[in-house]
C-alpha cells in the first residue's frame, strides 16, 4: 500500500471517529432524557402522564422507522441550515444525531425498565422524592445496561457513518465509494472494511469491559 493511500485511510478513519463519537454524544445527551421521560410518565411510572409518554413514543418510533439513507436526503435542508453545508464530516453529524437519538432512547428505555421495582418502592417508602429516585436509583442501577446501550449505539453509528459517505460526508464510507468502488480498486475497499471491523471490535471490547467493571 502506498504512503499516500495509507495517509488517506488514516484521515478518513479520524473523520469517521469524529462523526461517530460526536453524533453518539448528542444521541445520549438527548436520548437519555427521552428514555427517562417515557419510563417515568408511562403506566406505573413516577409521573402519571400516559398520554404524553405515548406521544413521545410515537414520535420516537416514527423517526426510527425512516431508513437512514432516506433520512439523509430528507434532512439536507436542515443540515444546510445548521452546518452551513450538506457535505463533509460536520454536516453528516446532523442526520447521524437525529437518527441516533430515537435509537438510543428506545434501547436506553429497555435498560431502565430492567431496574428492580422493589428498589424504587423502598426509596419511596423512605420518603425519597421522584428526582431522588431517578438520580439515585434508576440511573445508577441501569448504568451497566446503559453502557451496553451506548456500545450498541456507537457500533450502529459506525455503520451509518459509512452509509453517509454516499452523499459526500467524508470518512471511510466516502473513501470506499470514491477510491474503491468508482475506481474499481478492490484493495482500498477491503482495507476500509478491515478498518471498520477493527473499529467495531475495539468499541465492543471496551464497552463490554466497562459494563463488567460497573457491575462489580
Amino acid at each position: 500500500m502506498s504512503p499516500i493511500i495509507l495517509n488517506i485511510i488514516l484521515q478518513s478513519t479520524l473523520q469517521t471517529l469524529e462523526m461517530v463519537f460526536a453524533s453518539t454524544a448528542i444521541s445520549v445527551v438527548i436520548g437519555l432524557p427521552l428514555a427517562l421521560f417515557m419510563i417515568t410518565t408511562g403506566p406505573g411510572g413516577l409521573y402519571h402522564l400516559p398520554f404524553a409518554a405515548r406521544i413521545v413514543g410515537i414520535l420516537v418510533d416514527a423517526l426510527r422507522a425512516i431508513p437512514f439513507i432516506i433520512l439523509l436526503v430528507i434532512l439536507i435542508p436542515l443540515t444546510r441550515f445548521i452546518a452551513g453545508t450538506s457535505l463533509g464530516t460536520e454536516a453528516a453529524i446532523v442526520p447521524l444525531s437525529i437518527a441516533g437519538i430515537p435509537y438510543f432512547a428506545r434501547i436506553a428505555e429497555v435498560a431502565l425498565r430492567e431496574v428492580d421495582s422493589g428498589l424504587i418502592d423502598a426509596v419511596k417508602a423512605m420518603g425519597g422524592t421522584r428526582l431522588t429516585i431517578i438520580r439515585s436509583v434508576l440511573i445508577p442501577e441501569a448504568l451497566p445496561s446503559l453502557v451496553g446501550s451506548l456500545t450498541v449505539t456507537l457500533i450502529t453509528m459506525v455503520g451509518a457513518s459509512a452509509m453517509a459517505g454516499t452523499i459526500g460526508a467524508g470518512g471511510l464510507g466516502d473513501l470506499a465509494i470514491r477510491y474503491g468502488y468508482q475506481r474499481f480498486n478492490t484493495t482500498v475497499m477491503m482495507d476500509v472494511v478491515a478498518v471498520l471491523i477493527v473499529m467495531v471490535f475495539i468499541i465492543q471490547i471496551c464497552g463490554n469491559a466497562l459494563a463488567r467493571w460497573l457491575k462489580h
